[in-house]
């Protein structure tokens, strides 16, 4: 006998228990259990860092149109964003807010650690594999680290206004030209720029640690949020230099793909999403 639906309303019953089952696991592992083992870190070289870009190349060339679907969000969100901070008043937050992405970088990027995840099994990849990670177990702690970075990206953004308003505000610039003037030819300006880029670095410094390999650590096992944090954080205190150079890597595609009104995105957000899913495989036993 074919199987039917039957009664609407007790079918969207059910499915919405089986809904609040998976949200209420999710939400259970953010903090995890005492029997939770924090992962074995592994040494990495330089060596590992251009393999996990060829990598990440690899999978974009291979699943190129399913990812430039799922990230083709970031680049008209980022106009967007340009597009607002225009406005008179916010345009000293322009440049903290285009840096500001590679804080938010990771939880951008979740969706192509799932492709790469799939396509690691052997399995043929699509776009719709993005939304796996709503399946994951351990998608309540990943919602909960893509909070902080959140938070962290709109304190930075803080931070930013307040360094603007010690140097060249409180006033808002009349316009970006005298903005830009401003910046490039007073000794406040570079005052700016100087303090600006070093408390940035300490923003993309506390990032980077969090997240390196958080993210894909909380798809690929059931842990919970502090152990996928002191991983990551394990990661880049075993291997100090080369996760540095790692983030210098990270944030000069980023700026090269924010410079063609960030359509550049659409290539560098992929490749860079991919890459770090092969980098978390080579970083963590």
């Amino acid at each position: 006998m074919d199987k039917t639906i039957g009664n609407p309303i007790s079918w969207a019953a059910r499915h919405l228990g089986l809904a609040g089952d998976h949200v209420a696991e999710s939400v259970s592992t953010i903090g995890g259990s005492d029997a939770d083992e924090t992962p074995v870190v592994q040494t990495l070289t330089m060596q590992d860092l251009w393999a996990c870009l060829r990598a990440g190349c690899r999978d974009f060339l291979e699943t190129r149109a399913d990812a430039v679907f799922v990230v083709l969000i970031y680049p008209i969100a980022g106009l967007l964003m340009f597009g607002i901070g225009l406005n008179r008043d916010l345009i000293p937050l322009l440049a903290p807010l285009v840096a500001g992405f590679a804080l938010i970088g990771p939880v951008a990027a979740v969706g192509l650690y799932e492709i790469s995840r799939k396509r690691e099994t052997g399995g043929s990849a699509h776009w719709l594999d993005a939304l796996g990670v709503f399946r994951s177990p351990s998608f309540g702690a990943i919602l909960a680290l893509g909070f902080y970075l959140v938070m962290l990206l709109l304190i930075w953004l803080m931070v930013a206004q307040s360094l603007y308003a010690q140097t060249l505000g409180p006033e808002p610039p009349a316009s970006f030209r005298s903005f830009m003037t401003e910046v490039l030819t007073t000794g406040a300006g570079w005052s700016m720029i100087i303090f600006g880029t070093a408390i940035g670095f300490v923003f993309a410094l506390i990032a980077l640690a969090v997240s390196v390999v958080s993210f894909p650590l909380l798809l690929d096992r059931k842990v919970g949020l502090p152990v996928a944090v002191v991983t990551s954080v394990r990661v880049l205190r075993h291997n100090p230099g080369v996760i540095l150079a790692w983030g210098f890597i990270v944030a000069a595609m980023l700026v090269l793909g924010a410079i063609p009104l960030l359509l550049g995105l659409i290539v560098v957000m992929p490749i860079l999403g991919h890459a770090t899913w092969h980098l978390y495989r080579r970083a963590v036993a």
